[in-house]
């Protein structure tokens, strides 16, 4: 049963397992700079992202593939200096950790002492199982990735909606149990089907967020840039637009392009 909406000063790994057992639902966005982080933060987000997405938003690149560790570094540094209350949540890119758990824990640390971010996010299950241990076993918190993983999508070879079938189904739920088992604080699941994301949800007792897996479990994320509606092409069928930035921001500049032309900016008010 639920109870009422705790206050939480400061998000806390611990926090999050509480607001799920409390029956609170988790709100998750991405945020790659110090402005956008500020204000997410300000309107009571409880963790921010700085996910590998920042790849394609910020970078244009097709995948998640290109982004590098610096580069990771970079946008959580500019997120962590703007934020008093959210959870700070780092993507490893990819590379840093995949083959080799001694190179896992090396990029882990490099960003938990160099951005000061609060916890990193990894990609699989299984595969990756001594990546965690090795990052878990140095004290920095662990949230797992499962479903749709960008970083692999060269492997799926589409975008599609993952563990439709009974096998991989299967072998998800082990994953997130074993998940659960290393010491992951919280999974995110990412566009499957929505009844295998509640069952998942009910049968683990850390937190489960979802992208496009319905509401059946414990929070739900989404890249900044499409939910306010700054991406105009990005149209999936999980995707709830709060509002039409690009149309907002379009009209805005094209009217300062017009008023430069004109010289109607500055006018005298707007000058010295």
């Amino acid at each position: 049963m639920s109870v009422a909406k705790k206050d939480y000063k400061r998000i806390t790994t611990k926090s999050l397992i509480e607001m799920k057992a409390n029956g609170e639902k988790i709100s998750m966005l991405t945020a790659y700079d110090f402005t956008m982080a500020k204000i997410v933060d300000s309107a009571g987000v409880d963790v921010i992202l700085v996910g590998d997405s920042a790849s394609n938003v910020m970078a244009g690149h097709e995948t998640t593939l290109p982004i590098t560790l610096d580069q990771m570094i970079y946008h959580a540094s500019s997120v962590v200096r703007a934020i008093e209350r959210a959870l700070v949540v780092v993507d490893l890119p990819f590379g840093s950790y995949q083959s080799d758990s001694k190179e896992a824990l090396r990029s882990a640390i490099r960003i938990m002492k160099e951005s000061g971010g609060h916890a990193v996010k990894l990609e699989g299950g299984s595969e990756i199982k001594d990546s965690i241990k090795k990052i878990l076993n140095a004290g920095i918190p662990v949230m797992g990735h499962l479903g749709l993983t960008p970083q692999s999508i060269y492997k799926f070879g589409t975008y599609t909606v993952r563990a439709k079938e009974d096998a991989e189904a299967e072998q998800l739920m082990e994953d997130a149990k074993l998940l659960e088992s290393l010491g992951c604080f919280a999974i995110v699941l990412e566009k499957i089907p929505a009844h295998l994301a509640e069952q998942v949800a009910k049968s683990i007792s850390i937190p489960v967020i979802g992208i496009g897996a319905g509401g059946g479990v414990d929070g739900q994320v989404l890249v900044i840039h499409d939910m306010l509606g700054m991406n105009n092409e990005f149209s999936p069928r999980f995707l709830r637009r709060y509002m039409n930035l690009y149309e907002g921001m379009t009209s805005a500049i094209s009217q300062y392009v017009e008023d430069v032309k004109s010289t109607d900016f500055p006018n005298a008010n707007e000058q010295y």
